[in-house]
């Protein structure tokens, strides 16, 4: 019994640890450290503020989920969220949640292709925003 569960948790654990291919999904807003230059997107009732957001390559950008529903920051097109060129994540690309984020949580991405990203809302295809990386 016990050789069947350890064969179980490994799995798991990998998954767990591996985080998706992502850099900070979930943590909150609250233990959120910024180490990213302040390069923080609010999601909001109104969309993705800033809209647009221009950094350099080799930053990172954060998502906070400001609403109560969850939000699902990925890189355009929906649904295939393959526009950003670093292939891996969930669906298509790196620049990817990969699940919904609840009020209050982060999702940080580290950008490392120069050019204008568009990205999504995946549970609300509509909530556009661009991040435009020199």
């Amino acid at each position: 019994m016990k050789n069947y569960l350890i064969i179980l948790i490994i799995p798991v654990l990998l998954f767990l640890l591996s985080g998706c291919g992502q850099k900070n999904v979930g943590q909150t807003a609250n233990d959120f450290v910024s180490d990213n230059n302040g390069n923080i997107v609010e999601i909001t009732l109104g969309g993705f503020n800033p809209s647009t957001l221009t950094i350099k390559s080799g930053e990172t950008v954060t998502w906070v989920n400001k609403l109560s529903s969850q939000s699902w920051p990925a890189s355009a097109v929906h649904p295939s969220h393959n526009v950003y060129p670093e292939s891996g994540g969930c669906i298509g690309s790196k620049f990817d949640a990969c699940r919904g984020l609840k009020q209050d949580e982060t999702y940080s991405f580290t950008f490392n292709q120069k050019g204008a990203w568009k990205y999504h809302d995946h549970l609300s295809a509509g909530s556009t925003g661009t991040i435009i990386v020199e």
